[in-house]
């Protein structure tokens, strides 16, 4: 068992890491925090919540990702390289990607809710 709980070590010191040093980490989780409050405030269904829920996984993972192709390109290539610079342009869009999709999601689900209040 003590392996087992050992082995997580590098994949906390990894979240450490990205939230750490990231402020868009920081700003996605600090979204979710706004999202998932929102959902128990709406009373959203468990499978709308499920939903937000993996979006939220998914755009943190997207960041975490985009992260670590970066720390990886500037170890390889420290001068700036056209190719590496398209690859990180890529990993960035990848985060935007995820995030679109996930405003869009949460947009379905809280949009209707919010107007019938107002």
């Amino acid at each position: 068992m003590g392996k087992v709980i050992q082995s997580f070590g590098p994949a906390i010191a990894g979240v450490f890491t990205l939230v750490s040093s990231q402020v868009n980490a920081r700003i996605h989780l600090f979204a979710a925090t706004i999202v998932v409050f929102l959902g128990f405030l709406l009373q959203v269904s468990s499978l709308e919540m499920a939903l937000l829920v993996i979006c939220i996984g998914m755009v943190v993972m997207a960041e975490a990702l985009n992260t670590a192709i970066e720390l990886l390109a500037d170890a390889a290539v420290p001068d700036h390289h056209p190719l590496v610079g398209k690859a990180k342009d890529v990993a960035a869009g990848a985060v935007l990607i995820t995030a679109i999709t996930a405003a869009v999601v949460g947009t379905i689900i809280f949009l209707p809710r919010i107007l019938k209040i107002l």
